[in-house]
């Protein structure tokens, strides 16, 4: 695996559209549409990705929370399912049921999402305000696979109550840090350091 971190672009920056099949119910999802949450949480991530897997239950059951506090939370995966046949809509299906995901998994099968959200690891997180501005891009905590730290979420926790509490963003925003999203034909984008 190779360690990547996220691109953290400007806070500020409005949240890109888009609309794609949700591996859970079969049905496309536009993000357009949705425009009266009081947040929005976008998080890039995979089924075989170890970063992933190290916070996936503490990440599941946060989210699940959220989005009973009209939080949308939108889990997306933009991985190569060709090369990665662990990261196919079936496998992402597989792994929401199993985790009990009450938010929508979406494939990203061309990956343009992943390239304007300028999205680079897994798990990769954009959290938005009322007016889709970003408020929050950054780690979801310190722990990390392989390390004593235990997973809290303390960082995206910590955002999501400043915005809820209409505080201003964080000044510190430390980047995720994950495997790379896995490009098709190996064409990583521009922004996409290696």
């Amino acid at each position: 695996m190779v360690a990547t971190s996220s691109t953290m672009i400007p806070v500020g920056s409005n949240a890109p559209d888009f609309s794609l099949r949700d591996s859970r119910s079969d049905n496309f999802f536009d993000f357009s549409i949705n425009q009266s949450s009081k947040a929005y949480l976008v998080c890039f991530i995979c089924n075989h990705c170890p970063y992933v897997i190290h916070l996936l239950d503490h990440l599941t059951k946060q989210c699940n929370q959220w989005s009973k506090e009209d939080i949308l939370v939108l889990m997306i995966s933009s991985n190569d399912e060709v090369k990665y046949p662990a990261d196919s809509p079936k496998k992402m299906k597989e792994l929401s049921v199993n985790k009990g995901f009450s938010f929508p998994y979406l494939f990203d099968h061309d990956q343009t999402v992943a390239k304007s959200y300028k999205a680079a690891c897994t798990p990769d997180f954009f959290l938005f305000d009322q007016y889709k501005k970003l408020f929050y891009r950054g780690q979801y905590d310190a722990s990390r696979p392989g390390q004593p730290s235990p997973v809290t979420g303390t960082d995206l926790i910590n955002a999501m109550e400043l915005l809820l509490a209409g505080h201003a963003p964080p000044q510190k925003q430390i980047p995720s840090l994950g495997c790379n999203i896995k490009w098709k034909g190996g064409n990583a984008p521009e922004y996409f350091a290696k």
